[in-house]
């Protein structure tokens, strides 16, 4: 296993000071990176273990952080920052841009070679970036099927790879559709997984606060959709370039 180094980030985005998780393997060389984006309920030990989970296979990686440093366990006050962040584009794209910044100048990282990968709302974050027209080699999202502005996404230059649960509310058939077709529109290189009996959210371990209604942890789908997510970096974000 490759020693892994973890350290404390903070950063100013939407008026806040974010506090992300930097991890990075033992070495010196220049490596591709992963930007982590955080579902709505913000950044918390989860994320901060998978960017763990990449730095031991080799990536540079940043969870960010998207409420300067809270995590919501209401589901009210959650809804009450998240919905006009998601309603807003340009916020979500400063929220990226501030800690795509932070990982480009990271002296381990490639610039030339980073990839997205986010949940929930951190998953809106990430397509944001790609309709903005940042130069990622991949963005992967789960639970995050949420469409942009008209005829921004012909500016997404990677491939993007959606996962979602066959039952989640909150991303629904009609919001599933409305996302193919705005990606099949505007040519990208894009691939939806629907995982069968998955609510939203199914990949994040149970917590012991409330949550909202139509969230469930799905084992199973958990780590198929990691799995996923691996096979994605590989064959867009590869260890050998």
């Amino acid at each position: 296993m490759t020693t892994v180094t973890t350290c404390t980030v903070r950063y100013p985005a939407d008026g806040l000071t974010m506090i992300g998780h930097l991890a990075h393997p033992a070495g010196a060389d220049r490596r591709p990176a992963v930007l982590i984006g955080p579902e709505g309920t913000g950044l918390n030990d989860f994320q901060r273990r998978r960017a763990d989970a990449l730095a031991e296979l080799g990536y540079v990686a940043l969870a960010f952080d998207i409420h300067g440093g809270r995590w919501f366990a209401d589901p009210q006050e959650m809804l009450a920052r998240v919905t006009p962040l998601l309603a807003d584009p340009d916020r979500m794209r400063d929220i990226g841009h501030a800690a795509l910044d932070v990982l480009r100048a990271e002296p381990r990282t490639d610039p030339d070679r980073i990839a997205a990968v986010g949940y929930g709302t951190g998953g809106a974050i990430a397509l944001e970036l790609g309709r903005d027209g940042v130069d990622l080699r991949a963005i992967g999202t789960v639970n995050a099927t949420t469409t942009g502005r008209p005829g921004e996404a012909a500016r997404i230059r990677c491939p993007v790879w959606a996962g979602v649960g066959s039952e989640d509310p909150i991303m629904p058939a009609r919001q599933r559709d409305a996302f193919a077709a705005e990606m099949q529109a505007a040519g990208v290189d894009w691939r939806l997984v629907v995982y069968g009996g998955a609510l939203h959210a199914f990949h994040h371990p149970p917590v012991d606060q409330t949550v909202l209604p139509g969230v469930g942890y799905h084992p199973q789908h958990a780590q198929r959709a990691w799995r996923d997510i691996i096979g994605l970096l590989a064959e867009c974000l590869p260890l050998t370039d």
